[in-house]
């Protein structure tokens, strides 16, 4: 069963991208992008700090979580070097 699963997964994630990847004709106004509503949107009602400060503060949040992360396993290390300590 674990097989079968194993090998139905990888067919369907072998094949998905190529349905995925349809032709579309490229206009000289995509390399401009200046046609983004919704960063526009966002720059004219200030909301794009809004998003850079969640942004930063997932960030912060994540790299503050690695580094307890690594203080804790570096004593956890130190302890089960030095048992009698």
């Amino acid at each position: 069963m674990k097989r079968a699963f194993i090998l139905l997964a990888g067919l369907l994630t072998g094949t998905l991208p190529v349905f995925s990847q349809e032709k579309k004709e490229i206009n000289p106004s995509d390399y401009a992008n200046s046609t983004v509503e919704m960063a526009d949107a966002f720059r004219a009602d200030g909301k794009i700090y809004v998003v850079l400060a969640v942004i930063l503060v997932l960030l912060a949040g994540l790299f503050l979580y690695l580094y307890l992360l690594d203080r804790k396993i570096s004593r956890m290390e130190k302890q089960y070097d030095n048992p009698a300590d």
